[in-house]
């Protein structure tokens, strides 16, 4: 009947799209539904090292994220590398840490994730302020549904999950960033009053970061993140998952707004 009316009001095209939206909806919660295979979990484990702290809940969803993600985004070799599922799980795996609790789309405009061996060379100027300007790289996030990892970085991200550098969390952070079509920092947040708070807290803790690098002072987070309001809320991310207790007691108004923003609080994950 909905079908019949918008076709009605809106003419046979809009009917079209409708529909192929209605699909695409009705092929993700399946996917979302679907079990994953008992091959996937030393995969996992091995890869996420915190995958066994996770609620059943927790990792239910993880799982369902992990399933729209190799359904429907394509996986490319670069520079001699033959894919295999490990890289493509591993990649997912830690991709879709990022969503959970959010009950948002899994990268909807992400198309290709590239993979390389090892730390490449790039020629590309990156437009939506990831990482900018020639040279070697260990990732990037493209504005045009494109994502571009090392695996050497993708594993080392795992072996030391608690160094503040994971370069998967990296890029997918970008990923989220520029859902809005702009690279600022500013993700797409729940509700529109949250981000005077965000603004002013991100502000004051990028400034803080600027002025420290410029001294030559050390932080809880990495320096690059004084790139700019981009890359300081990527390396934020990567400092929430991995070293969240560091983070909430040096900068405890930062930590509140990535725990608002992630839903999920990695302290819980800590050994104690």
């Amino acid at each position: 009947m909905q079908a019949i009316i918008i076709s009605t009001i809106f003419g046979i095209p809009a009917l079209f799209f409708y529909l192929r939206a209605k699909a695409r909806t009705a092929r993700r919660e399946k996917l979302f539904a679907t079990p994953p295979p008992e091959r996937w979990f030393p995969i996992i484990e091995k890869n996420l090292p915190v995958y066994g702290k996770l609620s059943v809940d927790l990792k239910r969803q993880l799982h369902g994220y992990m399933q729209v993600f190799l359904g429907e985004k394509k996986f490319e070799g670069c520079g001699g590398l033959e894919m295999t599922e490990e890289i493509m799980l591993a990649v997912a795996a830690q991709a879709c840490m990022l969503l959970l609790n959010r009950k948002v789309p899994c990268y909807p405009n992400l198309k290709t994730i590239l993979m390389y061996p090892h730390t490449y060379v790039s020629g590309r100027k990156g437009m939506f302020g990831g990482d900018n300007g020639e040279g070697a790289r260990l990732g990037e996030s493209w504005g045009l549904g494109v994502v571009v990892l090392s695996w050497d970085s993708v594993k080392g991200g795992a072996i030391n999950f608690r160094d503040g550098h994971n370069v998967t969390f990296h890029e997918f952070a970008h990923q989220l960033d520029q859902a809005d079509g702009a690279a600022d920092g500013a993700p797409i947040l729940p509700e529109r009053s949250a981000y005077s708070a965000w603004a002013r807290v991100f502000s004051k803790e990028y400034e803080q970061l600027c002025a420290k690098t410029s001294k030559g002072k050390k932080s809880t987070m990495d320096r690059y993140g004084a790139t700019n309001p981009a890359e300081f809320f990527a390396v934020a991310t990567e400092t929430f998952f991995e070293k969240p207790q560091q983070l909430k007691e040096k900068h405890p108004e930062l930590y509140k707004e990535l725990r608002y923003y992630y839903r999920v609080d990695p302290i819980e994950w800590v050994e104690p």
